[in-house]
């Protein structure tokens, strides 16, 4: 990843790394959002900027963090900007653009140190946060999709985040009458992820059903479920945040689902541990657009790794 980094930015004219880079402790490096609108000004380096070099570079770099079905989703998503773009026509309120996505580099990529770097645009905002290149936090990593599915044009049936609305569909309808009346906790879906962009979150309540409330299949599913959202990055960055799940306690992760259970319907679900908050919602545009997100309480924007290497390296 710091290679990748470094590649990146020496590929850039002077102008151009002055426009993705910013300092480590900038206020800019906890700005996040995910809409469209242009009242939420995004700061770095569009793609639409680059060269087709320096785009394979930056592409490298995202590419370093993700695996490799979770870097074709990402890619996925910003592509399908275009679907969007065609399906709401000349009309549309906002600009519809793939090459609309932001990369920005926070601090000096080294072995040595803490920096971090950001790609970021509609329905796409991941985040890391790297200190003496061992330590790695991944949070918030945003996916979106609008349309959730695809109902018209050559891309029909086309469904990006597919995995995390079935499997936790599947999880909810495999629970009996007495656990789902602990798992729903509202029969209407909220019209939006309940944190939102928010930059400090804390956990949510009510919380659901505790996955030790849960027989050995759902358990598998939920834990499942899990892993659909920490496989989007490599395998060594999701092995970290799955071990991280365990130390803090498998028993205490809660499942809640709000909203209808059949396809189509207008649905959003949580998972909440004692570390770390996934939200899904797919409620707007008639149950036809998804907002998903992984949240971690501590660790978000790497604050318990910074915390952890300003306590015991001397500065």
């Amino acid at each position: 990843m710091t290679s990748a980094a470094n590649r990146f930015l020496q590929g850039l004219s002077p102008e151009q790394r002055t426009t993705a880079s910013f300092a480590l402790d900038a206020a800019e490096r906890t700005r996040w959002n995910f809409i469209p609108t242009e009242s939420h000004r995004r700061e770095g380096l569009q793609i639409k900027a680059m060269s087709p070099a320096q785009r394979a570079l930056a592409h490298d770099l995202l590419r370093s963090a993700l695996s490799p079905g979770g870097y074709l989703t990402a890619n996925a998503v910003m592509e399908l900007e275009a679907v969007l773009r065609d399906i709401e026509g000349a009309g549309a309120r906002f600009v519809r653009d793939p090459e609309k996505y932001f990369f920005s580099v926070f601090g000096t990529p080294a072995s040595r140190g803490s920096w971090g770097w950001r790609v970021e645009g509609h329905h796409l905002s991941l985040h890391f946060t790297i200190v003496d290149g061992a330590w790695v936090a991944t949070a918030p990593a945003f996916l979106g999709s609008n349309p959730a599915e695809v109902r018209q044009g050559p891309r029909t049936g086309l469904r990006i985040l597919a995995e995390r609305e079935d499997v936790g569909r599947q999880l909810v309808r495999s629970l009996d009458q007495a656990q789902r009346a602990v798992a729903i906790i509202s029969a209407t879906a909220p019209n939006e992820i309940v944190t939102n962009a928010k930059v400090d979150i804390t956990p949510l309540t009510p919380v659901g059903i505790r996955a030790d409330a849960l027989r050995p299949d759902q358990r598998s599913l939920l834990m499942h479920l899990i892993g659909v959202y920490a496989s989007l990055m490599t395998g060594e960055l999701a092995t970290a945040r799955l071990e991280a799940l365990r130390r803090a306690g498998l028993d205490a992760i809660t499942f809640a689902w709000a909203g209808g259970t059949e396809p189509r319907e207008r649905h959003y679900y949580r998972i909440q541990g004692p570390t770390f908050l996934i939200e899904f919602d797919n409620s707007q545009n008639d149950g036809n657009h998804v907002h998903s997100v992984w949240r971690d309480f501590d660790g978000d924007f790497g604050r318990d790794i910074l915390r952890e290497h300003l306590s015991s390296v001397a500065h």
